[in-house]
């Protein structure tokens, strides 16, 4: 006896049936619709570590990023078909196209017909997965199947007969179920758009059923099928790919009866059944359909899976829209609304709304109530989703939205056992993830580290190196712990299946994370065109991963680098990474000896090129030039050695001096240089006063006046003198002089804070008096000092 089960991917409502259908009819074999070369990988099933959802896997060696997904979660028929004879013994196999043909076939059509949609709105139903989670997801009938597969009969005999006016092929619905997706970047149907809704027939919310078989018209259809490849269809439904995954269905329920198998379980999506329903006849039809298709060698194994990425929104193509709700209704068979709505009230509770029992004991009531309105067995998803939105969110639609995101969809990241077959750099990352005590998780977590802690730094390296292959697990951010110092790391992490295909692809670089993350980045550092700036970030990313083989090599290349680049602009802008690359050098004790050496030769090239490089620049070009200087000053300063101090300072002072360069350069520098201590306050006043005089133009003055003020409104509100000089200016500006640079000025002044410029103008409207800092006759309150003292070394441990 063969019994055929229709089910719909993901579908609590068939899981559950079909579990029961399973129990009652005791296979001694059981079929799955699936990829047939993965029968090695079902004895992982009942593994201890296995834990939905999961999916299997299948990719190309040599083109890793040419990869299949075939999903499961623990509401999956075809889960709980494989967890049925790993409890009860049975021998299971799938019986779909292997994946070495799934991942060689290119852009297979797919069929044009939404069986749910169509026997939805005979049902009078304007959305078909509410009619769907009305009939079946709601209720478990394990006589169901006989009457779906019956319903799925009647609409391919339609198909077939040209009854639906789908449209031409370029209007279909693309075929992007799990088994047809070779050129999948996860989550995202092979030529499909991931904020497209796409439909596959047997990968919908299926009704199942019993129905004639539809093999005696195989035969007839096997030419035409072939044919229609090349032909645009106006409008028959099945396609020649799915009549092929078909053929290789029967092929291999033929096998598993020759083989002596007496109660034969076959478990597909529902479309599919009607054609495997019945006496299978010859398998001449379906050995010609399959024959000459291409193959390619492939790797199978199972990966951890997520409920997200089982949404229809992730672009799925046999997606759902509620993987946590079908979750719950699966898990939860007593009183599923109540403690669904008592889930509810706990995340909005989190989200500091107040929510109450009695809120909770409303909600269902209204739930149940619309229930028997709708003439439903049970509340669903729109029913407790209403009650939801009236009861708890006093319709606030922002908050059903979270409840949506956070439980509807929901994210639960599933496990695989440790000895799954795998490449070796996916086994070194699992040892180096349980050595770190760190967690794969799929939903958002911050991580803070102390890079004084062993265990921590170690940590960074291993992110560090995970974004040097691509696998972005830990994204830098800004942590809640404040700190000004290099000590410490903040990162964001969050695991995404599509990370096992990285891992695959970035397997050719190394068998370790380590020596991986060594080979590409002197890959990538060592390609034509690499600049300086290139090489000094990929020099920092390898001291932060301490990639210690690839270090000295990057040395040597920058070193080259620096000695043929003569653009002080790409000198000076690779200075702040390259002084950062010793600061973190310094922290997580890495020797920096000829790092230094690097930034020596830097900085002697960036003095000795920078009069040139000053000379003959228009606004546009002095602007951007002087944000290099200040990042560079402020590297060189963070780096505190004496010599490449005096280094740097000695070339702003000959930029000072210049009366040749454009003014917002040389007021930078004056600015820089009063920063630095080595020209004091009144030889500022003195320089501003000179670039004020009445041989400048107006515009060099506005200039002037923006590269010295420019972002530091508190000069002038503690250096009176400088802003008498500045207001005496403007003063006597006539008309259109003032009217000239006055937008030059507004984007100076508007760069100031809110409190300087209120600061400021307090200043002017009391007609600038005050005494300057300069010469102020200032008294010290001792005993006030030393209380401080006092405090700032109790606070440090240091002996008064």
């Amino acid at each position: 006896m063969t019994r055929v089960f229709g089910i719909r991917h993901h579908g609590p409502g068939s899981a559950r049936s079909l579990r029961t259908a399973l129990e009652r009819f005791r296979p001694d074999a059981i079929l799955i619709e699936g990829p047939a070369d993965a029968d090695p990988l079902v004895g992982y099933v009942a593994a201890e570590g296995m834990s939905p959802p999961v999916a299997l896997l299948a990719y190309v060696p040599d083109q890793p990023a040419k990869a299949a997904f075939w999903p499961y979660a623990v509401f999956s028929p075809e889960w709980q078909a494989l967890r049925h004879a790993a409890e009860h013994a049975v021998p299971v196999k799938f019986c779909d196209l292997p994946a070495t043909t799934v991942l060689a076939t290119e852009d297979e059509p797919g069929d044009r017909i939404d069986p749910l949609a169509e026997l939805a709105a005979a049902a009078g139903y304007d959305d078909a997965e509410r009619w769907w989670d009305a009939v079946v997801e709601s209720v478990a009938d394990a006589d169901a199947f006989e009457a779906i597969t019956e319903a799925m009969g009647a609409l391919r005999e339609a198909a077939e007969r040209g009854m639906f006016a789908i449209g031409p092929a370029t209007d279909a619905i693309e075929d992007t179920s799990p088994g047809r997706q070779p050129h999948e970047i996860p989550g995202i149907p092979a030529g499909g758009d991931p904020s497209s809704k796409t439909f596959e027939p047997d990968d919908q919310p299926r009704p199942a059923a019993h129905a004639e078989s539809a093999n005696s018209r195989t035969g007839d259809i096997v030419d035409e099928a072939i044919e229609l490849e090349d032909v645009e269809r106006q409008a028959i439904g099945i396609d020649a790919h799915t009549l092929r995954r078909e053929a290789h269905m029967r092929q291999t329920m033929r096998k598993a009866l020759k083989e002596g198998a007496q109660r034969l379980a076959v478990v597909c999506g529902a479309w599919h059944a009607p054609a495997l329903t019945g006496k299978l006849g010859p398998a001449t039809a379906d050995a010609k359909l399959l024959k000459g298709l291409p193959k390619v060698k492939a790797t199978v194994t199972w990966v951890p899976w997520t409920h997200s990425r089982l949404a229809t929104t992730s672009g799925y193509g046999a997606g759902i829209t509620s993987p946590g709700w079908y979750h719950h209704l699966f898990t939860e068979t007593e009183q599923p609304v109540a403690r669904w709505l008592t889930k509810v009230a706990g995340v909005l509770r989190a989200h500091d709304l107040p929510v109450s029992s009695a809120h909770i004991i409303e909600s269902v009531r209204l739930a149940d109530t619309l229930a028997v309105l709708r003439a439903r067995p049970l509340a669903g998803l729109s029913e407790v989703t209403e009650a939801v939105r009236s009861v708890m969110c006093a319709g606030d639609e922002t908050m059903v939205r979270l409840v949506a995101s956070e439980l509807v969809v929901g994210e639960a990241l599933g496990a695989v056992p440790d000895g799954t077959p795998t490449v070796p750099l996916d086994a070194d990352l699992r040892a180096r993830i349980r050595t770190l005590r760190l967690k794969q998780e799929a939903l958002s977590r911050n991580l803070d580290l102390d890079l004084r802690k062993e265990r921590e730094v170690e940590r960074s390296r291993l992110l560090h190196r995970l974004r040097v292959l691509g696998i972005d697990w830990g994204t830098p951010t800004t942590g809640e712990v404040r700190s000004t110092g290099t000590f410490r790391e903040s990162w964001t992490l969050r695991w995404r299946p599509e990370f096992a295909v990285s891992i695959v692809e970035a397997s050719r670089w190394g068998t370790t994370i380590r020596t991986a993350a060594e080979a590409k980045i002197l890959d990538t550092a060592g390609r034509a065109g690499s600049t300086v700036g290139d090489l000094t970030a990929a020099l920092e990313v390898a001291l932060l991963a301490d990639l210690g083989d690839a270090t000295n090599g990057l040395i040597s290349r920058l070193e080259s680098a620096a000695a043929l680049d003569h653009d002080v602009t790409h000198l000076l802008a690779a200075l702040p990474g390259l002084t950062r690359t010793l600061r973190y050098g310094d922290v997580r004790g890495t020797d920096t000896e000829a790092l230094a050496h690097v930034a020596d030769g830097l900085l002697v090239r960036i003095c000795a090129g920078l009069p040139g490089a000053v000379t003959g620049l228009d606004t546009d070009a002095a602007e951007q030039l002087r944000s290099q200087l200040d990042a560079a000053h402020t590297a060189i300063h963070t780096r505190d050695n004496d010599w490449a101090t005096g280094e740097w300072l000695a070339a702003l002072h000959r930029l000072a001096d210049r009366d040749d360069v454009h003014g917002a350069l040389v007021g930078r520098a004056v600015r820089l240089l009063a920063d630095a201590g080595r020209i004091d306050e009144s030889d500022s006043a003195r320089r501003l006063s000179a670039a004020l005089s009445i041989g400048n133009t107006a515009a060099a003055k506005a200039a002037w006046i923006d590269g010295f003020l420019g972002g530091r409104g508190l000069l002038l509100v503690h250096d009176r003198e400088l802003l008498r000089l500045i207001d005496n200016w403007l003063r006597g500006l006539g008309d259109d002089m003032f009217v000239e640079i006055l937008p030059l000025l507004r984007r100076t002044f508007g760069a100031f804070g809110s409190g300087e410029r209120r600061a400021i103008g307090q200043a002017v409207r009391d007609g600038g008096s005050g005494t300057s800092c300069t010469g102020a006759d200032t008294t010290f309150d001792v005993e006030r000092g030393l209380v401080a003292m006092r405090t700032v070394a109790d606070i440090l441990g240091v002996p008064v």
